[in-house]
């Protein structure tokens, strides 16, 4: 079995995706795991529902941007263009939109 390139080139691209999303999304879901002052505000829905998601969406966006784009333009570096250009919109629009809860107030933090 021989891969091809392209087909190469798509899974580094949705392997990018799925990595640069989950980057992304740790520093704002970092409260909702910690749970702040005693754990009182703990949401680990954001490790059971939103991580899979937001991962999902991170490896299928530039892999469809990418696939979509070898098909109707014939030359392999605009397609990397265009998954990274879909790479950034998505990212950009996951920050944009998700925002989990965040600490109440500056006398909440960590402990006493």
């Amino acid at each position: 079995m021989n891969p091809t390139p392209r087909g190469v080139a798509g899974c580094f691209l949705a392997g990018l995706g799925a990595t640069t999303a989950a980057l992304v999304w740790a520093p704002r879901a970092a409260f909702s795991i910690d749970g702040g002052f005693e754990g009182h505000a703990r949401d680990l829905s954001v490790l059971f529902v939103d991580l899979p998601l937001i991962v999902l969406g991170g490896a299928l966006v530039p892999a469809f941007a990418w696939a979509l784009t070898t098909k109707w333009v014939h030359r392999p570096w605009v397609a990397a263009l265009a998954a990274m250009a879909a790479l950034a919109l998505g990212v950009w629009g996951l920050t944009e939109w998700w925002t989990p809860r965040q600490e109440p107030d500056p006398g909440y933090g960590p402990g006493i």
